[in-house]
């Protein structure tokens, strides 16, 4: 019964690795394994090509998403310092 878990438990680290759009040190962490340990699984997961094949298409959404959250949130920050400096006319002032 070990194997068994030990295998289901590494194939849900790697889909988790390049599923979830977080880093795989991060993963390896929350897992409580070590980085490189989840890097080799991962390795051997593609190699035998037992990776979901759609896995890839979501990461490229989550990452992107993530992106996307980064600059909203820069642009959100700059917006709000522009409207908080007195020296600045805001736009509908102009």
């Amino acid at each position: 019964m070990g194997r068994v878990y030990k295998a289901e438990f590494r194939h849900e680290a790697v889909r988790l690795a390049l599923s979830s759009g977080l880093s795989r040190e991060r993963i390896a962490q929350d897992l409580g394994i070590g980085s490189s340990t989840l890097k080799k699984w991962i390795r051997d997961a593609q190699k035998l090509d037992t990776v979901v094949a759609d896995t890839t298409d979501h990461t490229a959404l989550l990452r992107e998403n993530e992106r996307l959250r980064r600059e909203n949130l820069l642009l959100r920050e700059e917006r709000e310092l522009l409207k908080n400096d007195p020296g600045r006319l805001s736009a509908c002032a102009a």
